[in-house]
C-alpha cells in the first residue's frame, strides 16, 4: 500500500531536493511507502485534495484550519522553532520607506498563499489601507513577486519570511523590508487523514526522531528546518485555529 504525501506549494525551489530526501528517510524508517506529491500552485493543490486520495499533508496554517475542521484531518506534528512569519518589502528605488507610505490604490504582488495575505493585511493597518483599496497582482512564486517589485510594476510585495530569506543575496540587496510579522504561534502543520490511523504511529515516530540519527542533519538543512519537527496535538491546533479566526475578524 502506498500513501500519498502532499507538500504545500510554498517552499523555495532549492528545498525541492530536501523534500525528496525526507520522503526517502521517512519510508526507510517507518517501513511505509510514501508517494511525494508537490503541486505547483495553490489551485493545483486544491485539485489534488479534491480527488480525496491524499493521506498525509504538510499544510500551510490557513489550509490546515479547513482540513482539520471540515475534512477530519488529524494534526500530529509541526516544524520545531519555525513559525510562519511574513515580510512586506519594496524596491530600494521605490521611494517607499515605511508601511505608512503605502496609500489606497497601491499595487501589491503576492502568491496564492492565503495565510500570507491574511497576516499582510493586518500589517497594512498602520497605512490605513484595506483589502479592497489594494490593486492585487497575483504571481506564481515569491521570486516573481520580487521581480515585479524590482521592475516597479508594483509598489510592494508580500513574502513568507523564509521565502524572502532564501532569495538571492543580489535580489535582497535591492529590496527594502517595510515590516516583518512576529506572531510566533502560526506554523505549517503535518496532518493525517483518518483512514491512515493504523499507519500514523510509525509515520509520527519517524518525523519526531529526525535529528537523532546519522544523516539527519543533512536532510533537515536541505529542508531549511534545522530543528526538525515537534509533536502537535488537537488542543494546540485549536489554539492556532482560534488565532487564525482572530486575524480574519
Amino acid at each position: 500500500m502506498t500513501l500519498q504525501f502532499l507538500i504545500a506549494p510554498d517552499f523555495s525551489p532549492e528545498r525541492f531536493a530536501g523534500w525528496h530526501m525526507l520522503n526517502t528517510t521517512l519510508q526507510r524508517r517507518s517501513g511505509i511507502h510514501l508517494h511525494l506529491v508537490t503541486p505547483a500552485s495553490a489551485h493545483e493543490q486544491l485539485e489534488v485534495l479534491a480527488a480525496g486520495q491524499t493521506d498525509l499533508v504538510y499544510a500551510n496554517p490557513f489550509d490546515a484550519v479547513d482540513m482539520i475542521r471540515t475534512q477530519g484531518y488529524q494534526p500530529f506534528a509541526r516544524p520545531a522553532k519555525r513559525f510562519d512569519e511574513m515580510v512586506i518589502a519594496t524596491a530600494m528605488t521605490s521611494g517607499i520607506h515605511a508601511i505608512e507610505d503605502l496609500k489606497p490604490g497601491c499595487r501589491i504582488a503576492l502568491t496564492e498563499n492565503r495565510d500570507v495575505k491574511l497576516i499582510g493585511l493586518r500589517l497594512l493597518e498602520p497605512a490605513d489601507v484595506t483589502e479592497a483599496q489594494v490593486v492585487w497582482s497575483t504571481v506564481d512564486s515569491y521570486q516573481a513577486a520580487a521581480r515585479k517589485a524590482l521592475k516597479g510594476e508594483v509598489d510592494a510585495a508580500f513574502f513568507l519570511a523564509d521565502a524572502y530569506a532564501s532569495l538571492s543575496k543580489m535580489t535582497r540587496s535591492q529590496l527594502h523590508v517595510l515590516v516583518e510579522s512576529a506572531i510566533h504561534d502560526i506554523s505549517h502543520v503535518l496532518l493525517a487523514h483518518p483512514r491512515m490511523a493504523a499507519d500514523l504511529p510509525a509515520i509520527e515516530k519517524a518525523f519526531l526522531e529526525l535529528g537523532q540519527k546519522p544523516g539527519d542533519t543533512e536532510v533537515l538543512e536541505a529542508l531549511g528546518l534545522v530543528d526538525g519537527f515537534e509533536a502537535m496535538d488537537q488542543e494546540q491546533a485549536e489554539f492556532m485555529i482560534d488565532l487564525m479566526d482572530t486575524l480574519l475578524d
